[in-house]
C-alpha cells in the first residue's frame, strides 16, 4: 500500500493544505472539507478565529477512527462547535449543497483513482463554482509537480477554468513520503485572484505553525519554469 500520513511531517501538508486558501480569501467564515478524513486539516481550519463552521466530509468513517485511535494530535479540534463531521460522498455534497452557501472549499483526497476520481473532474468543480459565494476559493491537493505537471495538474488547471472559476494557482510543498517528496496544492477563484493573499494577516496570525509563513505563502506562488511550462504550454 502507499504511505498516506506520518507523525514527521504530515504538518507540511496539513498546513499547506489549510492556510493559503483561508488567507487568500478576504474573510472565510464558511469551509467545506471534502475527504480529510485524518482531521488535520479540520485543526488548521480552525485555528482561523473567522471561521465559524467547518463541515468535513468523507466517505469512509474508519479514516477518522483510526486517527482518532494512532493520530490523536489531528483529532484535538473535532470536538470544536464549529466543527461538523459528516461520512458520506462528497461529491453528491456538493451537488446536494445550497447556491453560494461557502467561502472556501478544501478538497483533502486521496490520488484521483478509484472514489475520488470525480473530485477532480470538471462536472464536480461546477458545482463547487455554484456553492461557493462571490470571491470563494476551492484548492485541490494537486499530486507531484514532478510526476504530475503535464498531466493531473494541467488538466486540473483546465477542468476548473472550465467550470467558471477566473483564476488558478498551483502551489508546490515537500511532502517526503509521498511519491518524489515534492507535493503540491491547486486554488482556483470565483471572480478573485488566487495569487494574492492578506499577506498582514498572515504574519500577524496570532497562531502558531511549523512550516506555513507569509514568506512560505509568497515564494510557493512562484512555480518553477518547468512547472509553468507544463501546465501553461
Amino acid at each position: 500500500g502507499a504511505t498516506m500520513l506520518s507523525t514527521r511531517d504530515n504538518f507540511l501538508y496539513h498546513e499547506m493544505m489549510s492556510h493559503p486558501v483561508l488567507f487568500s480569501h478576504a474573510n472565510p467564515k464558511r469551509v467545506i472539507i471534502i475527504g480529510g478524513g485524518d482531521c488535520g486539516t479540520l485543526r488548521e481550519v480552525l485555528r482561523h478565529p473567522s471561521v465559524e463552521k467547518a463541515t468535513q466530509i468523507d466517505i469512509d468513517e474508519m479514516v477518522t477512527r483510526y486517527s482518532e485511535k494512532y493520530f490523536p494530535e489531528l483529532c484535538e479540534s473535532n470536538g470544536d462547535s464549529r466543527a461538523e463531521l459528516l461520512f458520506e460522498d462528497g461529491v453528491q455534497y456538493m451537488r446536494d449543497c445550497e447556491d453560494g452557501s461557502v467561502d472556501v472549499i478544501i478538497v483533502d483526497s486521496t490520488d484521483p483513482v478509484g472514489p475520488a476520481e470525480g473530485l477532480f473532474k470538471a462536472d464536480f468543480f461546477r458545482d463547487c463554482h455554484r456553492v461557493l459565494a462571490e470571491g470563494g476559493i476551492i484548492v485541490q491537493q494537486s499530486e507531484s509537480p514532478l510526476l504530475h505537471s503535464d498531466t493531473i495538474i494541467k488538466d486540473l488547471h483546465a477542468n476548473m477554468r472550465e467550470a467558471g472559476f477566473t483564476t488558478t494557482q498551483t502551489l508546490p510543498f515537500p511532502q517526503p513520503v509521498y511519491p518524489s517528496g515534492w507535493w503540491s496544492c491547486t486554488l482556483a477563484g470565483k471572480n478573485t485572484d488566487v495569487s494574492e493573499f492578506r499577506e498582514t494577516d498572515a504574519i500577524g496570525k496570532g497562531f502558531d505553525t511549523r512550516y506555513y509563513s507569509a514568506a512560505i505563502h509568497k515564494g510557493a506562488l512562484v512555480m518553477p519554469p518547468f512547472m509553468e511550462k507544463a501546465i501553461k504550454g
